[in-house]
């Protein structure tokens, strides 16, 4: 008997908003980039999730996302993806469906067996060709969501969602759903407490995605889930640890603090640190990121609460946000937030048994493109073989025989 096929996967979630609004600079590097670690982990299945598709100023530059999708299917390092899949979430003139999100698909020509599930008639059909899905026709293989504006209450109605798709990938079955939280509206408001009231709107919102994926119609299966959580560190944490001792002065505007300056006790009124709404300015920048900020990493907590149904791979990479929009600098981040792990790849406990780990098999969880400028959000990936399983006959649809794992049957994600 032939040894059971373990197909390649990259998973890549990448927040795009900066590189459609200066798509002459940053777009070229942004994809060379992207070439690259296609052409060093050598997937044989490319998701691709991408959160604010057409960038901030979407009105004036989702004409250029077309043009962007274009370049990646006439790409040569692609030449070899014989089918291609590409949700784009663009009207935004439906401003209470509208979020921003972008699914992409790429699957080898080594690839025999990948289907893709109808959530109307609960069934897999065969990819064929390349197909762009328009979400404005309501087409029912893919699940997308808007959040309610009372998941955030306070704030204009964001462009903030879910946008999940379900694959049968040589007798595996799992879901990919691209998700993009609320994200920190001022540093002044997070430094207050920890979990900050940001922090527990993301936590509704999560809590919302996995119970409804949970107690739906469909079967349960293993979870893939990446986009930007907006996740931010325990913001007083990590200001306590760059401040010290230092003396803080208020600047108040209507008997409300609009500044916060940390000056140091030797005397000298140096600023080691000044935080206002959208501020965040250190005297020294190397102090975030020394030892590649691990030090960081317990103050990264909101993923904490769901430990039980989430799994991520350990992080050996610096913060993906802010990172400084100046295509000539690739390293520093903006002075306008705490840098934090907003990009993440989380997996149920079910996906992790589908990412095949051995003496000659290793998951990669790292970020792409960490010397140039790809935007203020680094892209990050996850590269992985399927591991191999015991299947039996399951049900089937668009007339063959589909195979579902046993071993991944659960009763929640």
């Amino acid at each position: 008997m032939a040894a059971e096929s373990c197909p390649s996967v990259m998973l890549i979630t990448a927040n795009v908003g900066s590189i459609f609004e200066d798509p002459e600079h940053m777009l070229k590097g942004w994809l060379q980039k992207f070439y690259e670690s296609v052409q060093t982990w050598k997937p044989q299945l490319i998701a691709i999730h991408m959160q604010e598709v057409g960038g901030k100023d979407f009105e004036q530059c989702m004409g250029n996302v077309d043009a962007f999708v274009q370049n990646l299917i006439d790409s040569e390092a692609l030449k070899s993806f014989d089918r291609t899949l590409v949700f784009l979430d663009k009207d935004f003139a439906l401003v209470d469906q509208f979020t921003a999100l972008g699914n992409l698909y790429f699957v080898h020509e080594s690839l025999q067996n990948v289907q893709l599930y109808d959530f109307k008639t609960c069934k897999f059909n065969t990819i064929q060709g390349k197909q762009f899905v328009n979400l404005i026709n309501k087409k029912t293989i893919y699940e997308k969501a808007k959040f309610p504006q009372d998941f955030f209450p306070g704030t204009v109605w964001s462009r903030k969602g879910f946008l999940r798709t379900r694959w049968n990938v040589e007798n595996r079955i799992f879901d990919l759903a691209n998700i993009h939280l609320f994200h920190d509206a001022s540093n002044l408001a997070a430094m207050e407490t920890f979990p900050s009231p940001y922090s527990k709107y993301r936590k509704r919102a999560l809590e919302h995605v996995l119970q409804r994926f949970s107690k739906d119609k469909h079967d349960k299966v293993p979870l893939f889930l990446f986009g930007d959580f907006n996740f931010r560190l325990d913001s007083q944490g990590v200001i306590q640890a760059l401040v010290a001792e230092a003396i803080p002065e208020y600047t108040k505007e209507d008997k409300n603090v609009k500044r916060i300056t940390y000056k140091d006790r030797d005397g000298s009124s140096k600023a080691i640190l000044i935080l206002e709404k959208k501020r965040f300015e250190i005297d020294d920048p190397d102090k975030l990121i020394r030892d590649n900020a691990k030090w960081l990493l317990p103050l990264d907590k909101e993923l904490l609460c769901f430990t039980n149904q989430l799994f991520e791979f350990d992080r050996d990479f610096p913060p993906s946000y802010p990172y400084s929009e100046d295509v000539t600098d690739g390293r520093s981040y903006m002075k306008t937030r705490v840098p934090a792990w907003c990009d993440r790849i989380l997996l149920s406990k079910s996906a992790k048994a589908l990412v095949k780990e051995d003496l000659y098999n290793k998951a990669m969880y790292s970020v792409i493109g960490q010397d140039i400028c790809m935007g203020d959000h680094k892209p990050i990936f996850l590269s992985f073989r399927l591991a191999p399983t015991q299947v039996t006959p399951y049900y089937k649809a668009a007339g063959a025989l589909v195979y579902y794992p046993l071993i991944y049957r659960e009763t929640s994600v």
